[in-house]
């Protein structure tokens, strides 16, 4: 009986707790990912897009071919950061 009162007490926490943990969680929101899809629409950031998704439609058109959008992907993700970087640690405390 004692036994059972110890796991009880030391064990697993109660799925009301685990469901409550849960919603404070999903309540957070990251600032960085807001102010990726904000700096996605700047001018900049739109254009490299463009020349991205350019790329991944001619790659796509085509049934063998060597080439890939890496190039276009580094551009664009360089864009996005760097203008992040100038936003976000602004907000950071």
């Amino acid at each position: 009986m004692v036994l059972e009162e110890k796991m009880i007490t030391n064990g697993e926490p109660d799925e009301e707790e685990e469901e409550e943990e849960e919603e404070e969680e999903e309540d957070l929101l990251d600032p960085l990912e807001s102010m990726r899809q904000k700096c996605e629409e700047a001018e900049h950031c739109v254009h490299t897009r463009g020349r991205l998704e350019d790329c991944e439609t001619r790659v796509g058109s085509r049934s063998s071919t060597e080439e890939d959008c890496t190039e276009e992907l580094f551009d664009f993700l360089h864009a996005r950061d760097h203008c992040v970087s100038h936003k976000l640690f602004h907000s950071v405390k």
